[in-house]
């Protein structure tokens, strides 16, 4: 399964990349304020996008094509808790959402909708039961009009959204063919910037008072505990990286957690957005060799360091040089890390992985010859 928004890169690419998936998820829709109908979050590219996205099960025939709503980018500055609002609005706003989704979807050619809810990340002030109540209502009436529709449903459960203000699994998980556990970001450079830590382990590395939950193996243990069929989990990895500024406070080590950092490091020309790289950028830095010695300074090659354990993930870093500056720390899932998240999901019986997001692989080939080596990668173990 990948998720993808087309405007990233070429269409041809995603084309050669769907190869290798079962569904794609396109995103991202958005709710509108007041009216809480779905709409479009970029018009003018997305009029043309969504046909000719879906218009690829022409040569991928078995391929399901979702839209996904929400995730990181129905950014609402006037209502930031717009999906809370939405949930408390209740049956009227629920049957108008259902409405005006079924309409976009049909008339664009979709598959289903894949809710990827921007719930707050943060422990919301008074957390109520009856938002769990709500959503499960919401959900249940959805599938009852997409069911009449032919349309599919699924959900994804964002980084650092907490499943256990929201979620209702025993009640809710029949309802989705799918449910995209993006277990990953658990810390990042925005939430977490004077610290850098492994942004995706598998385990817990139960050391330097770690938080139990930030790490694969206990939320899917969560899911499965509370009643949802492993098979209907898909395991999130994403192919960028989480990057940090090092500080000359930061030790010389690099090994997390790592002191005194000073927040996102620079944003690569790809990414476009700072404390992000993309696996390409990454990679592209891994392979920068040393020029005269130097190991300090913007030109120095970083250090990678790799898990042998398998357990917590790699991380690559260059310390500060003595004007404080051009230190940068960063933790990453490779081609072969994403491997090892595939096994693991494997050996717990999971559906699938979900791989996030396309346009952050390298689907240029510009790292070993090979296009979307991380897609592969995993795709290869689940088959």
């Amino acid at each position: 399964m990948g998720f993808g928004g087309f405007a990233k890169f070429p269409l041809a690419s995603l084309e050669y990349g769907l190869q290798f998936c079962t569904h794609l998820m396109y995103g991202y829709a958005g709710l509108t304020r007041e009216s809480f109908e779905i709409a479009s979050l970029n018009v003018d590219l997305d009029m043309f996008h969504f046909r000719q996205i879906t218009e690829m099960k022409k040569t991928f025939p078995d391929l399901k094509i979702f839209l996904s709503l929400g995730g990181d980018y129905d950014n609402d500055e006037v209502d930031p808790q717009k999906y809370i609002h939405f949930l408390e609005g209740g049956k009227p706003l629920y049957d108008n959402f259902i409405r005006s989704s079924v309409t976009m979807l049909k008339n664009n050619g979709f598959d289903g909708l894949d809710l990827a809810f921007q719930f707050p990340r943060n422990k919301p002030r008074k957390v109520h039961e009856v938002h769990k109540e709500q959503f499960t209502e919401f959900v249940r009436d959805l599938k009852a009009g997409y069911a009449t529709a032919n349309l599919s449903l699924a959900l994804t459960v964002l980084p650092n959204v907490n499943s256990t203000w929201y979620f209702d699994i025993p009640k809710i998980h029949n309802h989705f063919e799918y449910i995209n556990l993006f277990a990953f970001d658990f810390l990042t450079p925005d939430r977490n910037p004077e610290e850098a830590d492994y942004t995706a382990p598998i385990f817990l590395k139960d050391e330097q008072n770690r938080l139990p939950h930030y790490n694969v193996d206990f939320q899917v243990n969560y899911w499965l505990t509370n009643g949802c069929p492993a098979n209907k989990l898909n395991l999130g990895v994403a192919t960028y990286g989480r990057t940090w500024k090092m500080t000359t406070d930061s030790q010389l080590s690099g090994m997390p957690v790592v002191p005194a950092t000073y927040g996102p490091a620079d944003a690569g020309v790809m990414s476009g957005r700072a404390g992000l790289l993309s696996w390409p950028e990454i990679c592209g830095l891994l392979n920068k060799a040393s020029t005269a010695g130097t190991f300090r300074g913007a030109n120095a090659p970083l250090q990678k360091v790799v898990d042998i354990d398998r357990k917590y993930g790699n991380y690559a870093f260059r310390p500060a040089d003595e004007n404080n500056e051009h230190g940068i720390w960063i933790s990453f899932d490779d081609p072969d890390f994403a491997g090892y998240k595939a096994d693991y999901a494997r050996q717990k019986g999971i559906g699938g992985m979900a791989v996030y997001d396309l346009g952050y692989d390298d689907f240029r080939g510009l790292c070993t010859g090979a296009k979307f080596p991380i897609l592969r990668s995993v795709q290869n173990v689940i088959d």
